[in-house]
């Protein structure tokens, strides 16, 4: 399943700062339907996304009903990616 998004980088202070874009909601019932196919334990769906040109992957973690792309300082940092920027995810969930 292959998904693009735009959205806003949020950050969670938690013990250590964390950095998300946030799943849309159309896009998150897309990914609830494949969920059980996809998730390996705790509703955490593992993907391969892309920011620009950078490739990484990672899990959405489920939050209210929907899901978190976290974002990795190694995928942040270099592109000064903070807390409100705006950004466009290419997202393909990993069956």
């Amino acid at each position: 399943m292959e998904l693009a998004f735009t959205g806003p980088v949020i950050e969670w202070r938690g013990p250590a700062p964390y950095y998300f874009v946030r799943v849309p909601a159309e896009e998150s019932a897309d990914i609830r339907d494949v969920a059980a196919m996809a998730t390996y334990g705790w509703g955490v769906i593992p993907v391969e996304a892309r920011l620009g040109e950078v490739a990484f992957e990672t899990s959405l973690f489920p939050k209210d009903g929907g899901y978190l792309l976290p974002l990795k300082s190694a995928v942040r940092k270099p592109r000064g990616l903070g807390s409100g920027d705006e950004v466009t995810v290419e997202l393909t969930v990993r069956l």
